[in-house]
């Protein structure tokens, strides 16, 4: 709606300079033609001359009264902006043509007043819908969505970003996503949950097949929340994303409910700022309340559509190698350098198959794998700095919220993300 809404008021603001333009051009060239015929006539009567400048005098005042009309006209339109008018304080009559660059950034920084306006207005507005028919209008799609088609900067065509994009519902939300993170030169690996619609699936895919960098894994799982197949999504991307053509420098990965709150150039400036060469996962020592997750085997089970995981009351062995286990978020951005150690290097192999049974492995295997001090891009002196989300969890979601405090696992959030993108407990 950004676009949409900048291009009708230029149109509009034009249209009406150029109207205001041809009135005083015509204005003044009336003008000067009555000028010219009372000099002419004046040297046989006086009083012909003085009629002629008096429609000088008016067309000149035709003028001015047309340039402050158009001037007041324009200032008038603006203040029609609900952030500007006092219309915040009051729902009743509020208009929501506004310009989005004026009200998001607002909303950004938590004006109270703005975030109502922005509820309020939502609600006003038609929902947007995502048709994917066959067969699928890629150039519609593209031109409807308004998908970026050239890279906006020399700075992000020299440094391209891989993305990982694990979904499973919400096909309005996903475009959504893909179209705010969107570049040209980037590259963009989606795993669909082997459990949803067909239909879905067969939507996702045709979308994906209308550009060049975006393809779906070679490999789907049936995904279970908490489970070695979360971990596994992932891996099977990353197998495919190293043979990519586009050599891309950081993998970021995303959930479906992930929304963006920088832009491309502004989640390289971070990367680049204190992470160039390095990688984000956020986490710390294994605490003794997390201990459970690796102490005992855990199962998946898929029943008629239903996924689970259980713990036996059986414990595990030791990790391998007399490797430190580390407790993180399961989302980050790493190397190209790192994502090949974790697919070529024998203590990954080893971690991630010991792996396999414990519970929430992506919130340990990353973390861990890079507190190795020769890992490629390793950061083993960190703890929870660089964090990639911002999250609202499910039991704070509603009207009562009191707005998102980029927390995670009790610690504020201080990185990319807050920084890059939010995702909602809807996942969860």
């Amino acid at each position: 709606m950004l676009y949409q809404n900048g291009a009708t008021r230029n149109d509009k603001t034009q249209s009406l300079l150029s109207f205001h333009v041809i009135v005083m051009q015509g204005k003044w060239k009336a003008g000067i033609s009555i000028a010219a015929w009372s000099v002419t006539e004046s040297y046989n009567c006086n009083m012909t001359k003085l009629v002629a400048m008096k429609w000088y005098f008016i067309s000149s005042v035709l003028i001015v009264v047309g340039i402050i009309g158009s001037i007041f006209i324009n200032i008038s339109y603006y203040v029609k902006d609900p952030i500007v008018q006092n219309e915040l304080n009051s729902n009743n009559g509020l208009e929501c043509n506004f310009s989005t660059y004026k009200l998001c950034p607002a909303i950004l920084n938590g004006e109270e007043e703005a975030c109502r306006v922005g509820d309020v207005c939502q609600k006003k507005r038609k929902p947007e819908t995502v048709h994917i028919q066959d067969p699928v209008n890629c150039s519609g799609i593209v031109l409807e969505h308004h998908f970026i088609t050239s890279s906006l900067s020399q700075e992000e065509a020299s440094y391209p970003l891989a993305y990982i994009i694990t979904i499973h519902k919400e096909l309005e939300m996903f475009v959504k996503l893909l179209r705010a993170i969107y570049s040209p030169q980037n590259v963009y690996c989606i795993h669909v949950d082997q459990k949803s619609p067909e239909d879905y699936k067969r939507k996702v895919k045709s979308l994906a097949d209308c550009f060049d960098n975006i393809f779906l894994a070679s490999k789907m799982e049936y995904v279970v929340y908490g489970g070695f197949s979360r971990l596994q999504a992932d891996i099977n991307c990353m197998k495919d994303l190293v043979n990519s053509k586009v050599e891309w420098k950081h993998v970021i990965n995303l959930c479906g409910q992930d929304f963006p709150i920088k832009t491309n150039r502004e989640i390289i400036w971070h990367i680049k700022s204190k992470w160039e060469g390095k990688n984000i996962t956020p986490g710390i020592r294994q605490p003794p309340n997390m201990k459970y997750r690796t102490e005992y085997i855990y199962k998946e089970q898929t029943d008629n559509g239903n996924a689970q995981i259980y713990r036996l009351n059986q414990k595990k062995t030791t990790p391998p190698l007399e490797l430190s286990i580390y407790f993180g978020t399961a989302y980050y951005a790493l190397t190209r350098k790192f994502v090949q150690f974790v697919l070529e290097d024998a203590r990954a192999k080893a971690l991630l198959e010991w792996s396999r049974d414990t519970y929430s492995p992506d919130e340990h295997y990353w973390v861990t794998l890079n507190r190795l001090k020769d890992a490629p891009g390793a950061t083993p002196d960190v703890s929870w700095e660089g964090n990639t989300r911002a999250v609202i969890w499910a039991p704070h979601v509603g009207p009562s919220f009191d707005g998102c405090k980029a927390r995670s696992h009790g610690k504020a959030a201080q990185g990319v993300m807050s920084e890059i993108s939010v995702c909602s407990a809807s996942e969860i």
